[in-house]
């Protein structure tokens, strides 16, 4: 009987791993490259002696994510500006089905910027428990740890990212039609209707990463956001071009100019309103959700 080729083997994981990098590193292309690093061990192994691929691999996966963590902390302390996760389009499965509220919530931006309070283990076993459904003696073994010891940090992890706000998610149709009406707002310099459109303490992020223009610091309240919303459609906008988009399992804006894509923009909805607004235009930051779109 002959073994299949790694690569054959390796392939129907790498959708489920690549999921697993991105919540854990909140970087698609840091997520591509911890998996494809995964393979290479994996290629090298005795894979007869591999019990339980789907195992190893996550454990794989896990600790070469634990070693980028530690090494990504000092690159973010010195980041300019604020630091936002890198935005990944997922209409077409690449974080996995997000069939529920709950599986949205797990891949927001939102969600994804909380999980940087954690830990590098913390967030594992966040992680693991939350997004796939682990068992804390599952976790144990994948981190090498007592299964004590995991659940103090689940405990842990789950007061850090507790979210305050109840949420009331709309139906798709009408996400897009919010989305598409704080667009056309902006552009046209709409001042009241943007402020119809926004929470009373709506905050606007944004992410340049020193590359191109972007606020520094997060705005907050609704006059403010939608003075800078118009203000900045107004001065960097003009001759783009707009596609909504599903990011991070929300809705979303894709910029282009021409064919390059210039920034994403993803909003979070509470209670009918925009709670949230993500800004992502670091161009080191748009190459992933670039190659998806362009497919």
């Amino acid at each position: 009987m002959t073994t299949p080729e790694p690569a054959h083997e390796f392939e129907s994981h790498r959708p489920r791993l690549f999921g697993l990098a991105y919540r854990l590193l909140g970087s698609a292309q840091e997520a591509e490259d911890t998996v494809q690093d995964a393979y290479l061990r994996f290629s090298g192994a005795d894979r007869a002696g591999i019990e339980h691929l789907g195992a190893w691999l996550a454990r794989t996966v896990t600790n070469l994510c634990l070693n980028r963590l530690t090494s990504a902390r000092a690159r973010r302390e010195e980041y300019v500006g604020e630091w936002l996760p890198e935005p990944v389009v997922t209409s077409d499965g690449t974080l996995g089905p997000l069939e529920s509220a709950q599986a949205r919530e797990q891949v927001s931006m939102a969600m994804l910027v909380l999980l940087e309070r954690l830990t590098p283990t913390e967030r594992a076993v966040y992680v693991l428990r939350e997004a796939f459904g682990y068992g804390h003696r599952e976790i144990s073994g994948v981190l090498d740890l007592s299964e004590a010891n995991c659940r103090q940090l689940y405990r842990r992890a789950v007061g850090r990212v507790a979210v305050a706000k109840t949420r009331f998610e709309p139906a798709p149709e009408r996400r897009e039609e919010l989305v598409a009406s704080f667009i056309t707002a902006a552009r046209e310099g709409d001042l009241a209707g943007l402020e119809k459109l926004l929470a009373a303490d709506v905050t606007w992020w944004s992410d340049g990463g020193g590359k191109v223009t972007a606020a520094l610091r997060p705005i907050e309240g609704r006059e403010k956001v939608a003075r800078f919303a118009a203000g900045a459609a107004q001065r960097f906008a003009v001759g783009l071009e707009y596609t909504v988009v599903e990011v991070n399992g929300a809705s979303g804006v894709a910029s282009w100019a021409g064919d390059t894509l210039v920034g994403i923009v993803g909003f979070e909805l509470v209670d009918g309103l925009v709670a949230c607004v993500w800004a992502v235009m670091n161009p080191d930051k748009l190459d992933h959700a670039r190659r998806r779109l362009s497919r």
